[in-house]
């Protein structure tokens, strides 16, 4: 009986992946090398992102450091699907609020390579009302992973419990308690959010919200910050596959959590 072979971890898999598109005698390669949460913004196509939700990243990794004292790029930036910078770091973030236009081969190529390196990906609607983007985002990443069919997560996904103890999805726009995500060898590897997570973190520059939280407002806008920082440690912490990591942690905030 053939022996199974054991299970790699993220950095084992970056590694392996760089050294089959770089050669074994390149440089040392690995996903996020100074282990810091960044949203980066993912670029496909021509259109410019949404000049409103820019500030989001950068409030993401704000409530990251003060809520959880974990590291994050305060100034996120940009990155392209089309090219090797995209494997630079585990995490992006492809949103917006019609249907994107249709991958490149490039692109294609590049964020089949990402995904295979153990990326993950965030893929939020702009205008949850419409959907377009998600719906059109899906026809376009099943060109990437022919073998990823989303499925439907909650409050049993680590997803939800990697901080907070949530039991469902929001955003600027409550429009489905769940998430989709395409899971693949036990990694919840494609996101996608129906809600508008990056408008309900979106701020001014004066502080206030360029988008109301509707119907619950700033109630539910804390739980979409909420969400977001369960994303950000899933992202940092993607090895472990329950709560054991978090038990001691979870088990005093257990009593404390709304619904």
């Amino acid at each position: 009986m053939a022996r199974r072979r054991p299970r790699l971890t993220r950095r084992e898999l970056g590694l392996a992946a760089a050294t089959a598109l770089f050669g074994a005698s390149g440089p040392a390669f690995a996903f996020g090398e100074d282990g810091a949460f960044h949203a980066r913004q993912l670029l496909t196509g021509t259109r410019a992102p949404d000049r409103r939700r820019r500030s989001a990243g950068a409030r993401w990794a704000l409530e990251v450091v003060n809520r959880t004292s974990s590291p994050a790029r305060l100034a996120p930036s940009t990155v392209r699907a089309d090219g090797p910078a995209l494997l630079a770091e585990p995490f992006a973030v492809w949103s917006g609020a019609r249907a994107p236009e249709p991958l490149t081969e490039r692109e294609t190529l590049w964020l089949r390579r990402y995904l295979g390196m153990g990326g993950i990906l965030l893929v939020d609607d702009e205008e949850p009302n419409e959907g377009a983007f998600v719906k059109g985002a899906k026809e376009q990443l099943a060109r990437v992973l022919p073998d990823g069919s989303p499925i439907s997560i909650g409050d049993e996904n680590v997803v939800f419990r990697s901080f907070y103890l949530l039991r469902r999805a929001t955003g600027r726009v409550q429009k489905d308690a769940k998430l989709e995500a395409v899971v693949r060898g036990g990694m919840t590897q494609i996101i996608f959010s129906p809600n508008d997570l990056l408008g309900a973190l979106a701020r001014e520059p004066g502080g206030g919200h360029p988008f109301e939280a509707t119907p619950g407002g700033e109630a539910q806008r804390e739980q979409a910050v909420r969400l977001a920082v369960n994303i950000a440690m899933y992202v940092l912490c993607s090895n472990y596959k329950d709560d054991q990591v978090h038990a001691p942690f979870l088990m005093r905030r257990r009593g404390s959590e709304s619904p």
